[in-house]
């Protein structure tokens, strides 16, 4: 990877990479622009095959944070960061604690959350040692954004269905859903309420039936994942899960998920998926509920606020979806020319974000 060259196409103004060998602390934050803010965005633990895969993963995420936050009318900044390891043997206090010390060396530029691989209690140790972290339970805190990512991804598929199909009514349709972690695990239950039949299925297969179990779902194999006949085909877990192999496989009608980058190569996938006739509801668009819960935390946290907004992605996606009709464009451009119009006049009047923002009034 040319670093540098890669930074300056992407757009990104700053990448910091932590190591604390005593705590086994191996973690990349990417900032990709602050225009709008300081940059947001959560703190993912993965077993990446090798640093390269866990800097291009915070890259593409980061990136993806600054658009959902264009396009949503959040006044944050994109920024992501990855911790390498197992999230399920590799985790400890001291290593998240060690973490909270690197965020807090960059002064509020980046303000972490939690996201996949990490937990409420991973943000709680991070904020023993900075405020720049949202997320965390107690008085003042959001806790679990899940149920409110879950809520914009529901609200996202309902206008994808009302584009399609002319009512947004899941009642009756299948949707297949990809991954059973928490976002996943609360848009199941919407769906379920809403009539759909829902097929779900996880690398983690007991988390799958579990989950499938719990609200009278089906549970199906990975490998059946991609060729299960539906009317939804939902991604909620990892990205690149879009690509040469996959869509040829899929015979749904929308591709709608809160997974972020889901398309591998953006243009040359999003392509694909329109020449197949199948909708795609941009992922950053769709999943931007969890961001607006968390930055509800900057100004005090509002749920009753929180949810409201998170259903207005109803509009927000409806809109991008006409667009790109009307424009005869791919939906991935219509949201991405929305986000980047604001971006381009904020970045005017703002500039890049140096200051610190006060967190719950610390």
């Amino acid at each position: 990877m040319q670093i540098f060259e890669t930074l300056q196409s992407m757009g990104h103004e700053q990448v910091v990479l932590c190591s604390d060998p005593v705590t086994g602390l191996r973690a990349i934050i990417a900032i990709h622009d602050t225009s709008l803010g300081p940059a947001l965005g959560g703190t993912r633990m993965w077993k990446y095959e090798s640093d390269e895969a866990a800097i291009t993963d915070a890259l593409r995420l980061s990136r993806g944070m600054t658009y959902k936050a264009a396009v949503s009318g959040v006044n944050l900044g994109g920024g992501k960061a990855v911790l390498i390891g197992d999230p399920r043997t590799d985790k400890s206090e001291a290593m998240f604690r060690a973490y909270g010390r690197m965020v807090e060396t960059l002064r509020g530029r980046y303000i972490t959350a939690e996201d996949v691989g990490t937990s409420v209690q991973d943000m709680e140790w991070i904020n023993m040692e900075t405020k720049y972290v949202t997320g965390v339970g107690g008085i003042g805190g959001s806790g679990d954004p899940s149920p409110v990512t879950a809520m914009g991804v529901y609200s996202g598929m309902r206008a994808s269905a009302h584009t399609t199909w002319g009512s947004d009514s899941l009642a009756g349709k299948r949707v297949v859903v990809q991954g059973a972690g928490n976002v996943a695990s609360h848009l199941v239950e919407y769906l379920v309420k809403d009539g759909a039949l829902v097929f779900v299925t996880d690398i983690y297969q007991e988390k799958a039936k579990a989950l499938a179990a719990k609200h009278g779902a089906t549970a199906i194999s990975p490998e059946e994942v991609f060729t299960t006949e539906c009317d939804v085909f939902s991604p909620n877990a990892l990205g690149a899960i879009l690509n040469d192999d996959t869509i040829p496989k899929l015979s749904c009608a929308v591709v709608c998920g809160g997974a972020n980058n889901q398309l591998k190569e953006e243009q040359k996938h999003a392509h694909m998926l329109k020449d197949r006739n199948i909708l795609y509801a941009p992922d950053y668009v769709v999943n931007s509920g969890g961001l607006m819960n968390v930055a509800s935390e900057v100004d005090g946290y509002d749920r009753a606020k929180v949810m409201r907004q998170a259903e207005g992605i109803y509009d927000i996606t409806m809109n991008i979806l006409l667009t790109a009709r009307d424009r005869d464009v791919l939906t991935i451009e219509a949201s991405n020319a929305i986000a980047e119009d604001r971006l381009r006049k904020v970045r005017h009047v703002h500039g890049t974000y140096i200051g610190s923002p006060t967190i719950r009034g610390v």
